[in-house]
């Protein structure tokens, strides 16, 4: 598929030029994750699925993506001070596995309340952890204390231009792999994966529809996009660890205008979902990387009139750093 997009607008954050200048950045550094199928999950669907393994990106998830950009995108008298963020997971292994190839140093802002094995993974990359309370206005106001006295420069996990360019990456390998693409479900969190998503495939095939996936119990984006407006709330509680984030200024107007609809699913579909992929496509999930699998079986997409002729989805796997006590237990009181 020719990939030269139709139109660009630099109305977002980040654009198809920036999309691609990305991969030619991140190129030698990022895996090209492979992309999975099943006869069993397609009959269980009515469509044909097509899993973008991220799972299998460096550092389990898709966040290495944006974080490689943007410690490359660095100029050399920045980078020298090093890279800090606050995260809970995946975007902090990330950063650290990135700031390492580069030979920078990367500190960690990480809440105490993060899953075991995703801390291991900021560790064994090289990261410096400071914790925090889990409360956002405590991480911001570490990760600025750190600043401060490094002279670090701060890597959102992804209300950053730099970030949403990686992640659109992987729009340009699934369309590469899968021609017949007319639908892509993502998981919706802070945004930056989707942004990416959808301004890239969007710009290549103004036709192809983004759904994002998220959880009920953290639902702020299908609220906001009722709204018209960004909607937070007061607390979020949701087995999908790496879905608690809000959408952020320069997420919201991607997710606002090239988001088709947002399914909201309940942990127990998540869950199920989980157990599939593992049974069925034999990989080991996180929740927030099975939710696209949820949502596609959910009712509430099968029973949508207008996603009748969705025939050809690919879903974003997002990560695979499951903590796999959290996983047994949660098994365990489905059973």
């Amino acid at each position: 598929m020719d990939l030269e997009p139709e139109a660009s607008e630099n109305k977002y954050a980040a654009d198809f030029p920036s999309i691609k200048a990305a991969q030619e950045r991140i190129s030698s550094y990022v895996h090209t994750t492979p992309v999975l199928s099943s006869e069993t999950l397609n009959s269980m669907s009515g469509r044909r699925l097509f899993f973008k393994c991220e799972c299998f990106q460096k550092g389990g998830a898709f966040k290495f993506r944006g974080a490689c950009n943007a410690v490359f995108s660095l100029p050399d008298d920045q980078a020298v001070k090093g890279v800090v963020t606050h995260s809970s997971g995946n975007h902090a292994a990330a950063l650290s596995l990135a700031a390492k190839l580069r030979g920078i140093p990367a500190h960690i802002v990480i809440p105490e309340n993060a899953p075991k094995c995703k801390v291991e993974n900021v560790l064994r990359y090289g990261g410096r952890v400071t914790w925090s309370e889990a409360a956002m206005r405590s991480r911001e106001e570490v990760a600025a204390k750190v600043i401060q006295e490094t002279g670090a420069v701060l890597i959102h996990p992804y209300n950053d231009s730099r970030i949403i360019s990686g992640q659109g990456t992987i729009s340009l390998e699934l369309v590469q792999q899968i021609p017949q693409i007319d639908t892509i479900i993502v998981p919706i969190s802070g945004g930056g994966l989707i942004s990416g998503v959808a301004i890239a495939a969007k710009s290549i095939n103004p036709k192809i529809r983004i759904l994002a996936a998220e959880p009920k119990g953290a639902d702020d984006a299908a609220q906001s996009k009722a709204s018209g407006k960004i909607i937070t709330l007061p607390e979020t509680k949701t087995i999908a660890d790496g879905l608690r984030a809000f959408l952020g200024s320069l997420t919201w107007p991607v997710v606002r205008d090239l988001v088709d609809d947002i399914i909201v699913v309940d942990d127990k579909e998540v869950i199920e979902a989980m157990r599939l992929c593992y049974n069925i496509l034999k990989v080991a999930v996180e929740p927030s990387g099975a939710i696209g699998l949820a949502a596609v079986l959910s009712d509430r997409f099968r029973n949508n009139p207008a996603w009748k002729d969705c025939d050809n989805v690919g879903i974003i796997v997002s990560g695979g750093n499951v903590d796999l006590d959290v996983l047994w237990e949660a098994l365990s009181k489905q059973a």
